[in-house]
């Protein structure tokens, strides 16, 4: 695992710095788009760039506004508006094919990004990917008296396993409608590899077979891990992580 290397920032035009850790490196770039509430310096975030700079790959991972060391008011975000942080930070600081890797609610902006930039994106990994959350898990699962709340006072605050209650929006859930796949075709052609465990408390390892459906491309491969938490960071699931790096990045796909 690399030293953690001190991270850059970039205005992204209204006064909100966006902070990332770019190296160069052959191309496809491998970009890690982290989860809801999670930053660039978790676990498979840097697994992903050291896989890269041992093999003189170029990386770039990220903070949306309002996550990590970058600027904003986490209230203020949306998928829209973090899906649009990514595309920012991608197009300033990246060129040539791509190779997205996204975690979690990061799996659901890797699609966005990919249908943005589809003659740039050669490849898209999803671990435990959760497109569509907004509305499946967080809208389906609040009780009458919370949606009241939510819709009255425009933000509902949520106990979390991970740490302190988190924020949810109301023009997060509004935006995330606009932005919904799942249920129709999803027009990418590029591969995709999703990794999923079925012990996954938070995301239902069903929503990967049904994105796998939804793909239109036929390159698609899920692996599903028995025992697989929704973090997948265990040295086996980074193992998994660095092979389906491997297919996309390295010439013999090893």
């Amino acid at each position: 695992m690399p030293d953690l290397t001190e991270a850059e920032g970039m205005d992204r035009g209204d006064g909100v710095n966006l902070a990332y850790v770019r190296h160069s490196g052959r191309a496809p770039c491998a970009v890690f788009l982290p989860g809801y509430k999670s930053d660039m310096t978790g676990a498979k975030a840097l697994e992903t760039e050291a896989f890269c700079r041992a093999h003189d790959i170029a990386s770039l991972r990220l903070d949306y506004s309002g996550h990590g060391a970058s600027g904003g008011r986490f209230e203020e975000g949306t998928i829209g508006r973090w899906a649009e942080d990514a595309l920012v930070l991608i197009d300033r600081l990246t060129e040539g094919p791509l190779v997205v890797v996204g975690s979690s609610m990061g799996g659901w902006i890797a699609l966005l990004v990919a249908l943005a930039r589809p003659e740039r994106v050669v490849g898209l990994i999803g671990i435990a990917a959760a497109p569509d959350f907004t509305e499946e898990l967080m809208w389906a699962s609040m009780t009458r008296p919370e949606r009241d709340t939510l819709l009255r006072d425009g933000v509902l605050r949520i106990p979390s396993q991970y740490g302190d209650p988190y924020p949810v929006t109301r023009a997060l859930i509004e935006d995330g409608r606009n932005r919904l796949l799942l249920a129709g075709p999803i027009p990418l052609a590029c591969p995709v590899r999703l990794l999923q465990g079925q012990r996954d408390p938070d995301v239902p390892w069903q929503t990967a077979l049904r994105l796998a459906e939804r793909l239109e491309t036929e390159d698609v491969q899920l692996t599903l891990i028995k025992d697989g938490d929704h973090r997948l960071s265990r040295p086996a699931d980074l193992a998994l992580l660095r092979r389906a790096l491997g297919t996309f990045l390295l010439e013999d796909g090893a």
